[in-house]
């Protein structure tokens, strides 16, 4: 069976807010123009937005600007920030902080993003933009001369083995004039184009965190639509960077979260209970006793910022949104930026088309720079880094970089690759956390289960080995096997004989929430996380 292909101006992979911008924009711009743009927009997700997760405050200057009548148009921003408040935890004492400026959120709202990618889905649709969700692109396609020539997606229907199954189906190809990658942070096919384009050669390695976050409908007593509450502190020790939220918005439902960097040292760490130790603190339990857990989920954040962004641009495609790390760590916030940078590309895009200009779009990161993204980011390039020194000398220094030196001090903090930064097991003490009590916290497996995940086993495993021995050889000996803790989903399980002889790694991929934590942290980089058959994956309902 032959793949089939079809043919359009752009084809846009990611169905997040970056995408389905830059889908809006170039339908809206050609529409002025009075031109015919064939745009199509694929997303793994079995639909816009199934694999969306977010806090979510969103700022809506870019949408503002995309959309200006978006109130008018139904868009599902129904809960203005009405209170925000920032907090130090202790283990059974809060403090509450001073609000640093770049955390206010007067005229933000708090949403399920998940939510407004779908309305954006719809209006994209509306302007003539063709929508595949549940197609994964597998595969980047080039000409001959070496530039981009499109996506192909997935086969479908392939067996454990390799074997082509009676369900068999081979992916389709999709060419375009230009290709632009919105795969969301630690995007699959962007890291090939890393290698072949060297995109990031100059630039900092890019660095991440894992958000881990559950949607709980709350006693009406407690809900306090508008609220906004983060913190920093315990659990975490003051190595260990992140920080934890609590977003109320409409129908007595709160989002709950904890954010902790993949800088971590420890490898007996798992971000997953210590999410779940913070819902215990005697200020937040409260909340939860007596309410409905109704979702969970988990995904990785870029936090490298300016200093890891990489070149935007090659022949025959571009980069948007997250899978460039287009976010404002301090702010907590990059659904503006991700817009913004998809708008832009649109702009330049539109111009390059009518143009028959050359197959790399240069225009595009350079009208970039010239918006408000670039200084928000620049301003900001130093806060994260400084918590390398820990929790008080990062708040110290982050204080001076934006109070006294506005964001402008003379200097660049470097950034180093989170997969070095463990230390051996046997420099670190273990970390004994609580058994759930299936009130307030809960298991791993317990917890996917909500996620809606899905993936029908009889195929490849979408989570590669380079090296199978490694798991053992390295991490186990070495490590005491993190990979167990790190992911939140219980996708990576050590098992022995009878007696605890002959320990293996199993992989149970069938549990994965796409949050590409082990392709980050894994500290010989031995795992690859590639695309499993389109559709499958976690299914979020307003995360």
């Amino acid at each position: 069976m032959q793949r089939e292909s079809m043919q359009y101006d752009v084809v846009i992979v990611g169905g997040g807010p970056s995408g389905l911008a830059c889908a809006i924009r170039l339908k809206q711009l050609a529409a002025a123009a009075g031109r015919d743009v064939g745009v199509c927009l694929i997303d793994k997700g079995s639909e816009i937005g199934a694999h969306i997760l977010s806090g979510a405050v969103i700022e809506t200057r870019s949408l503002n600007d995309l959309i200006p009548d978006w109130k008018a148009r139904g868009a599902p921003l129904n809960t203005p920030v009405a209170e925000d408040r920032m907090m130090f935890l202790t283990e059974r004492s809060a403090y509450r902080l001073p609000l640093p400026p770049f955390l206010r959120n007067e005229g933000n709202y708090v949403i399920s993003l998940g939510s407004l990618c779908r309305w954006l889905g719809r209006e994209a649709e509306a302007l003539g933009v063709e929508i595949y969700p549940g197609f994964a692109a597998a595969e980047v396609l080039y000409h001959e001369d070496g530039s981009v020539k499109g996506v192909a997606t997935g086969d479908m229907g392939i067996a454990k083995d390799g074997s082509r199954t009676e369900h068999y189906q081979p992916g389709v190809e999709l060419h375009a004039r230009q290709t632009v990658f919105a795969e969301g942070c630690r995007g699959s096919l962007t890291k090939t184009l890393f290698k072949r384009f060297s995109l990031r050669d100059g630039v900092d390695p890019q660095t991440y965190g894992i958000g881990i976050k559950e949607l709980w409908e709350v006693r009406p007593e407690t809900h306090r639509p508008g609220f906004v509450l983060h913190s920093v502190g315990w659990p975490l020790d003051a190595r260990t960077y992140g920080g934890a939220f609590l977003y109320h918005f409409e129908q007595n439902l709160v989002a709950v979260g904890f954010v902790i960097g993949l800088d971590y040292e420890n490898p007996y760490l798992s971000p997953f209970d210590e999410f779940q130790r913070f819902k215990t603190h005697p200020e937040i339990r409260p909340t939860f006793e007596g309410a409905r857990r109704v979702s969970y989920g988990a995904r990785t954040i870029s936090e490298g910022g300016f200093q890891s962004l990489p070149k935007l641009t090659f022949p025959g495609g571009l980069l948007v949104g997250d899978t460039a790390g287009f976010v404002n760590v301090p702010k907590i916030k990059g659904t503006h930026l991700a817009m913004k940078s998809g708008m832009t590309a649109a702009e330049a895009l539109i111009d390059a088309l009518r143009d028959g200009g050359p197959r790399e779009v240069s225009a595009y990161p350079e009208k970039l720079r010239a918006t408000w993204v670039w200084d928000e980011l620049y301003r900001v390039r130093n806060v994260r880094p400084a918590f390398h020194w820990g929790m008080w000398g990062g708040v110290l220094y982050a204080g001076i970089d934006q109070y006294l030196f506005q964001g402008r001090a003379p200097w660049t903090f470097r950034i180093r690759a989170d997969h070095t930064t463990l230390r051996k097991a046997a420099e670190c003490r273990a970390i004994a956390y609580p058994k759930p009590d299936g009130v307030v916290t809960f298991d791993k497996l317990s917890s996917v289960y909500l996620s809606g995940v899905h993936h029908e086993e009889n195929q490849p495993s979408h989570l590669q080995l380079a090296d199978p021995a490694v798991p053992i050889e390295v991490n186990l000996r070495l490590y005491d096997a993190p990979e167990q803790r790190y992911c939140p989903a219980g996708v990576y399980e050590i098992v022995r004989d009878a007696g605890g002889a002959n320990p293996r790694l199993q992989i149970n991929a069938q549990n994965c929430v796409h949050c590409k934590t082990c392709d980050i942290k894994d500290p010989t980089q031995n795992i690859n996380w590639v695309v499993p058959q389109g559709g499958e994956g976690p299914n979020y309902p307003n995360m």
